[in-house]
């Protein structure tokens, strides 16, 4: 009786334990993708009973931040989530695709070279019985010779050849079906191996236990996010110009693309997707800066001394016993070479960036677990553009088309590639900067033929000034030329430079009738720019020049 008892107490236990672990399974359902990394928000269903109990979930990747790990969700009754823990484990790699295609094929062709080898092997053993039976007919009796004008004997010679011949294809038979046969055995040796190579496999994944107490049976929707490092997305952009006409103004319309990979160790399919500019592996603070001290060079000092010789191994033994202060200092030192591993901990930081905008792609969609780029468009702007000319005659004769836009109320421009469309043709590459909403930026579109600008070089002298001829001249003077060939008026940039003296005995002079609207432009010295606005089927020309002098005695070089 007593033992009858403590077999249904064990029992209880069991039940109990089982009762209180409800394995779940879950699916990707939305994913915030960041610069670096993304926020994986998981769905599990689960049911569960009054009481306390431990819904545990191993689907999760094995890279997912333990730190990052959150539980939340609805449920039809009150549920309460009382802790949270993670860790990683290894559990049987589980692909239905692989299993029923790749697995499903070698099976396939296993069975059938199998079929193969069972009719090759009953060709073999149908030859056998041939070839016996034939040589069962060359033991057969030889009958009398019959009397004279009795019925005619055998044709032996007959009788042999086909005896001969019959064996020889019997045995010719055999051989080609056992050859058959190490081949069909071969090329099952070979799927068998493939195919144990597709069985499942462990792999490794992180596991999550979540410790709940339900005041009564209920359904739950749990909710599980947390972050990964192994993906991201960088912005594309499109800006296509419409440069209008005389009655039209030019429209720019940039299209905000979106290329997406991620290599998480899980597939994103059927997802809500939403992109954010936020970076939570970036710096939260700036960097403190040490202090910098000045002082003077320390005497140098004289050369050590050579070290003296070490002691023979009978001193050695001599030497006093560790004392009891060496073996507490020795005891410190060891106390503290574990405390070094606590400095990993503080690479742990989750931060956001200062510039943050949010986009959630229509409808729902999936990115590949491969690295492969996932394209997706994000938003269109469309802002009335100022078109210039620009021209850099010395280096090049021609006129580039330039639209500067300013970049409307919103969301931020991440750096990145941008493809130049005008009036629907792609005239090439260019690259955007990070941008504030405000911030105005120069475009360029390629060549515009309908400018035509030249350089000519009008005059080049040296000479010598002075009574007794204490310096020497340099004078050159140049002719820009910009015709405007559109029916309205077009503002022109004319760019081009004179040298830079490295030496205070070297004077340069800029000679020009229209002065420069800018000097050393962008911070280069020595770049001129003329402001320029060409009316409709008009001409103008920028005279200028410079002159260097320098004293006579030295000579000059252009570098």
């Amino acid at each position: 009786m007593r033992i009858l008892l403590t077999a249904t107490l064990l029992l209880a236990t069991v039940v109990e334990v089982s009762a209180a672990e409800i394995p779940a399974v879950s699916r990707v359902d939305a994913v915030t993708v960041f610069p670096q990394g993304a926020e994986v928000s998981r769905v599990a269903k689960v049911q569960i009973e009054k009481g306390p109990h431990t819904v545990i979930l191993n689907d999760l990747p094995a890279d997912a931040v333990p730190n990052s790990i959150r539980v939340e969700g609805l449920a039809s009754g009150k549920l309460e989530i009382g802790s949270v823990d993670s860790r990683r484990l290894m559990v049987p790699s589980t692909d239905e695709q692989v299993a029923s295609s790749a697995r499903r094929r070698i099976e396939d062709e296993i069975e059938l070279l199998r079929d193969q080898r069972s009719v090759s092997e009953a060709q073999v053993k149908a030859a056998e019985t041939q070839q016996s039976l034939i040589e069962n007919l060359s033991q057969l009796p030889v009958r009398p010779a019959p009397a004279q004008g009795g019925e005619r004997g055998e044709d032996w010679t007959q009788v042999l050849s086909t005896i001969a011949n019959g064996s020889a294809e019997a045995h010719r038979a055999a051989l080609d079906a056992r050859v058959r046969m190490r081949t069909l055995d071969r090329q099952i040796e070979d799927l068998e191996k493939k195919l144990a190579a597709l069985s499942p496999a462990e792999q490794q994944r992180t596991e999550v236990k979540v410790h709940v107490e339900a005041l009564a049976p209920l359904d739950a929707d749990l909710v599980v996010r947390y972050q990964i490092k192994g993906a991201s997305w960088t912005p594309l952009y499109d800006a296509r110009l419409a440069t209008g006409d005389k009655t039209t103004a030019p429209v720019l319309s940039l299209i905000r693309r979106a290329e997406i990979r991620q290599r998480s160790g899980e597939s994103w399919d059927n997802i809500a997707l939403t992109l954010s500019t936020t970076r939570p592996n970036a710096s939260a603070a700036v960097p403190e800066l040490a202090p910098v001290t000045v002082d003077f060079e320390a005497p140098p000092q004289p050369r050590p001394v050579a070290a003296a010789p070490a002691p023979p191994v009978g001193t050695m033994k001599r030497m006093a016993a560790p004392t009891a202060a060496d073996d507490m200092a020795a005891a410190v030192v060891a106390e503290a070479a574990p405390a070094l591993v606590a400095i990993e901990a503080q690479s742990a930081a989750v931060v956001s960036a200062p510039f943050q905008a949010v986009f959630a792609v229509a409808g729902r969609t999936g990115v590949a677990n491969t690295g492969e780029a996932k394209r997706v468009q994000l938003l269109v702007e469309k802002m009335e553009p100022k078109l210039s000319i620009k021209t850099v005659p010395k280096e090049d004769a021609k006129a580039y088309l330039y639209a500067k836009v300013v970049l409307p109320q919103g969301t931020p421009l991440l750096p990145g590639p941008v493809s130049l469309f005008r009036d629907g043709t792609f005239v090439g590459l260019g690259k955007l900067p990070i941008l504030s909403p405000g911030e105005d930026h120069e475009l360029g579109f390629g060549v515009d033929d309908l400018v035509r600008v030249k350089h000519a070089l009008v005059e080049e002298k040296r000479g010598e000034t002075g009574l007794i001829s204490t310096s020497r001249t340099d004078v050159r003077s140049y002719k820009l030329t910009v015709k405007n060939m559109h029916e309205r008026s077009m503002p022109v940039t004319v760019l081009d430079q004179v040298p830079v003296s490295n030496n205070q005995d070297i004077k340069v002079e800029v000679i020009s009738r229209l002065a420069p609207t800018k000097t050393d432009v962008d911070d280069r010295r020595g770049v001129l720019a003329w402001d320029l606005v060409v009316e409709p089927d008009q001409e103008q020309v920028v005279d200028f020049g410079y002159r260097v002098v320098w004293p006579a005695a030295k000579a000059i070089t252009y570098r």
